[in-house]
């Protein structure tokens, strides 16, 4: 295939999806600006590397790829920032309600190590098939399922204590 032709078929993919693709960048960083910025580089990522896509009919798992990696990478950058004084963020507050859908499921995906959180947000929360998380994780099919059933039942262990811990409070 030739480059333009490709590069063409990976502009209207990203542009078609693009909802996706920050949703996936957002799941992971919990940002807007941040995912923003991530799907961003993801693509500037992905036409650097526009040789690596053997196959265009694998756009999306490659693309899906890059984020999650551009994703991760962020969240390691990130681990080596300073955190801000409590009085520096009230001052910054813009005073707006929290919302608070789904609140303990998030906190306690959040909790999950890497491995199970990605396979447990591409799959629910993407709806992707395993095989595609598979080949997004770069990882063995079976690896994948092992994966998303610990990392169930991580989150499951998880959200029965939290909720012990209400009840009790209660």
């Amino acid at each position: 295939m030739k480059r333009n032709s490709l590069e063409e078929e990976i502009t209207d993919y990203v542009i078609k999806f693009k909802d996706n693709h920050y949703r996936l960048a957002y799941s992971y960083v919990k940002n807007s600006e941040d995912a923003m910025d991530i799907v961003q580089e993801s693509i500037y990522k992905a036409f650097s590397s526009i040789d690596s896509l053997k196959n265009p009919s694998y756009i999306k798992t490659w693309f899906y790829r890059i984020i999650v990696n551009t994703s991760l990478d962020f969240l390691r950058k990130k681990k080596r920032v300073v955190v801000v004084e409590e009085d520096t963020l009230c001052r910054y507050d813009s005073g707006q309600v929290d919302k608070y859908e789904d609140f303990d499921l998030k906190l306690a995906l959040d909790d999950l190590p890497n491995q199970y959180r990605s396979v447990i947000i591409l799959r629910y929360f993407e709806d992707l098939k395993l095989k595609e998380v598979a080949e997004i994780l770069d990882e063995n099919v079976n690896t994948v399922k092992t994966r998303l059933y610990k990392g169930l039942e991580k989150l499951q262990i998880k959200m029965k204590n939290e909720n012990k811990l209400i009840s009790n409070a209660l």
